[in-house]
């Protein structure tokens, strides 16, 4: 059985992100592709604030399903932040709600959507079910 908190996402985590150089495309403009790195970066920011064990031989997070609006583009220099959010909690995966946007107007959102990781144990590739950890934070930034 799964929670459904799509209708009220709330704040998991978040994060500031570095725009580097590198980033940017010929049009000065931080290119598609490194949106998913920030969200990358993002997640497992996260994931290594947590107190407990996320991930193990008998478990570990697998990304089975992304998606991204991209609604403004990122010129250099840019000062942004990554937000996370819980959109759906089950029984071995997660949905997780993301959003990229301006450090100083969180209004200016350059991109959001949203990304499912599943945990599955490594050595067979079937799901598992998820940590502890992960339910822990949830609900802990649930009764935040």
């Amino acid at each position: 059985m799964s929670t459904d908190a799509s209708n009220t996402p709330f704040p998991l985590f978040i994060t500031p992100m570095d725009v580097r150089w590198q980033d940017m495309d010929a049009y000065n403009h931080v290119n598609n592709a490194n949106y998913l790195v920030y969200l990358q970066e993002a997640r497992l920011k996260w994931l290594q604030t947590l107190p407990g064990k996320w991930y193990s031989e008998e478990g570990a997070p697998v990304m089975a399903h992304s998606e991204i609006n991209y609604r403004l583009p990122i010129e250099w220099p840019a000062d942004i932040q990554i937000e996370l959010f819980v959109n759906r909690l089950g029984t071995s995966s997660m949905t997780v709600g993301h959003r990229i946007v301006d450090s100083d107007d969180a209004t200016k959102i350059h991109a959001d959507g949203s990304v499912t990781m599943v945990w599955i144990n490594t050595k067979t590739g079937r799901p598992v079910a998820l940590p502890q950890a992960i339910r822990d934070a949830v609900a802990e930034a649930q009764d935040a």
